[in-house]
């Protein structure tokens, strides 16, 4: 009976590692006393509005390790091409941070934003998160998380646990 309930158990927790995965290192430490802050997320799911989304909760996530920072909006006048181009708007971002005299940026990408079709229709998520020096440009940080929620949670919800376990290895003082 004992060997049973182990091998259950073990089972369970093999399901449960079975639902996340996750990539990446810690970063060096970072003061949180720095001038920090958060870039756009750039959508490449298929779900409209996910790195704006994305973006809300990971504000929430940094808070909840000390952290106030600013946020980029956009840039006054900048034009349609910008809102097209990702690359155009990272770097006009990025533009904005060294304007801002900021010491760090995080940034990433929302690869995976959706209810999985089927009968339970469980969340899933899949993000990229990288925090870049904005003196130097050098990535500190580059970690990507993806998640797969059961049928009663929801999106964000299960968003909220990648990033937390991302924005976890920032190495804060």
């Amino acid at each position: 009976m004992q060997f049973i309930r182990c091998v259950s158990l073990a089972m369970v927790a093999l399901l449960m590692a079975g639902c996340s995965s996750f990539t990446g290192q810690s970063s060096p430490q970072l003061s949180s006393k720095a001038r920090w802050g958060v870039l756009p997320m750039v959508n490449y799911s298929q779900t409209p509005q996910a790195g704006e989304r994305s973006q809300q909760i990971l504000l929430s996530v940094l808070s909840s390790r000390g952290l106030q920072p600013r946020v980029y909006v956009g840039a006054p006048g900048q034009g349609e091409q910008a809102l097209l181009d990702d690359s155009e708007r990272q770097a006009g971002a990025m533009d904005w941070a060294r304007e801002q005299k900021l010491d760090y940026v995080v940034s990433g990408s929302i690869e995976e934003w959706q209810y999985k079709n089927g009968l339970d229709g469980e969340p899933a998520v899949g993000i990229s998160l990288r925090v870049v020096e904005v003196s130097t440009g050098k990535v500190l940080l580059s970690n990507s998380g993806a998640s797969a929620g059961w049928s009663r949670e929801s999106l964000a919800g299960v968003a909220q646990k990648v990033l937390g376990k991302l924005v976890g290895a920032l190495r804060i003082e």
